[in-house]
């Protein structure tokens, strides 16, 4: 009985290690049989909060994990890009417990970029990040209903990311996190000084 515990334990470590990335993984059986990725059904199940443009033709939805040190780079590598597009950041509770809290105490302040930047300078000193807040229950639903688009999606690490190609208009996701130039690039935007 222990030895399946244990055995049990680290499949569950592995594949919550293997969730977060900073490049984009090989596809995954899950991939293969999962619901196919819909802006659609971003816009209409998922709660996040907006970064940018606000009357920005194109969005840009990112899955992250608030616990998740990926997600800290690719939040920093957008920053510069937030004048030219809007980023819709969608939280969800992959890595651990305080991942759901954090992300919605984020959801839950009246300014979410000003919490998520509070929470990610914590996260790149190592500290944690921020606390969580009391009475959250209602965006600790949308953070775990937000875990469930993502999975039903077969998405198979965080950050991820889901808009449309610039110059096409067709759906296209990244998995993992990138530096300012790559995303830029990626998303048919240019870097200004």
């Amino acid at each position: 009985m222990l030895k399946k515990l244990f055995m049990a334990a680290t499949v569950a470590a592995t594949l919550v290690l293997g969730a977060c990335k900073d490049q984009t993984p090989t596809p995954s059986a899950n991939q293969a049989s999962a619901t196919p990725v819909s802006i659609a059904a971003i816009q209409a199940e998922a709660k996040g909060f907006s970064v940018g443009v606000p009357m920005s033709a194109r969005t840009v939805y990112v899955f992250f994990d608030p616990q998740c040190p990926h997600c800290t780079v690719l939040w920093e590598s957008a920053k510069p890009l937030k004048n030219q597009i809007r980023f819709l950041w969608i939280p969800v509770g992959i890595i651990n417990a305080s991942s759901t809290a954090q992300g919605a105490t984020i959801l839950a302040m009246p300014d979410p970029e000003t919490a998520m930047d509070a929470h990610e300078a914590s996260m790149t000193a190592k500290t944690g990040g921020i606390s969580a807040s009391r009475d959250i229950d209602p965006s600790k639903a949308a953070v775990a209903q937000n875990t469930q688009l993502m999975t039903r999606f077969g998405f198979a690490s965080i950050p991820t990311i889901v808009t449309t190609n610039v110059q096409t208009g067709a759906l296209i996701t990244h998995e993992g996190s990138m530096p300012t130039a790559a995303l830029a690039s990626f998303l048919g935007l240019t870097v200004r000084p």
